[in-house]
């Protein structure tokens, strides 16, 4: 990983009941914010755009993958445009919706975000942050 990669994070997982669904919905909607699937085993994905950040997996102990409350997982838009895409298709694809494109004065003038609720039931958003509006 480059010096100067921004994230504070290594990656996160959640747990899913249904992987063909899962995979399904998150191959359509983190390519609209450009991410792929970078790797797949028997049970889990994982993607990313450099390196595996966000992995979709069964429940490691066998038991049913619950959701966490108050629990939710943001990813970086390049763009409010791609907000928009990002929540178009994951409605399209079975998600929620948890709270629509747009500005969110309360996070600060350059945050333009989108919140859905995944088929599993994870809370998942996408924000772009404009800093010319800073």
């Amino acid at each position: 990983m480059s010096e100067d990669n921004p994230s504070i994070m290594s990656h996160v997982s959640i747990g899913t009941n249904n992987l063909d669904v899962s995979i399904a919905f998150y191959d359509k909607v983190l390519m609209v914010l450009g991410c792929k699937q970078l790797h797949a085993f028997p049970g889990a994905v994982a993607y990313g755009k450099q390196f595996p950040e966000f992995w979709v997996h069964k429940a490691i102990d066998g038991k049913q993958a619950t959701v966490g409350n108050g629990t939710h997982f943001g990813f970086l838009a390049p763009s409010r445009e791609a907000v928009d895409e990002f929540h178009r298709v994951a409605l399209e694809s079975g998600a929620t919706c948890d709270g629509p494109p747009g500005p969110r004065p309360l996070y600060g003038e350059p945050y333009y975000g989108a919140f859905v609720t995944d088929p599993d039931g994870h809370k998942i958003e996408a924000a772009h942050w404009d800093e010319s509006l800073m």
